[in-house]
């Protein structure tokens, strides 16, 4: 998907900048970020697409450089329990993916190609 520059590519680059500075910097996401360093040791940048809250579970999804999404579970109450990881490629997440989930991803993948040359 080619970018244009439109109001809500504006707006999910904003979203993602704010998540991707919270990733990086806020002592509330220090746990998720431990978990990203370690189980990809290659890891750059990543951008939170998305965070599903479930039962006693918070499952986040994350573009993990430009090379796949990962799909990450981390228990909110017990911390010492095990996180929950899985992976898939990008060409596998975009299927069935909406028009403003393919326009959300386009984003993430170009703010994480101008990280990864910076």
């Amino acid at each position: 998907m080619e970018l244009i520059g439109s109001m809500t590519e504006q707006y999910y680059r904003e979203q993602l900048i704010k998540f991707n500075s919270s990733l990086f910097h806020d002592h509330s996401m220090k746990r998720l970020l431990g978990i990203i360093q370690q189980a990809f040791p290659g890891m750059k940048t990543a951008y939170i697409l998305g965070i599903t809250p479930d039962q006693g579970e918070d499952i986040y999804t994350i573009l993990i450089n430009n090379d796949f999404i990962a799909y990450i579970e981390l228990d909110r109450y017990h911390l010492e329990t095990e996180p929950m990881i899985e992976t898939k490629p990008i060409k596998d997440y975009k299927r069935g993916l909406s028009r403003i989930g393919q326009i959300q991803l386009a984003v993430a993948m170009d703010l994480a190609e101008k990280n990864l040359n910076e």
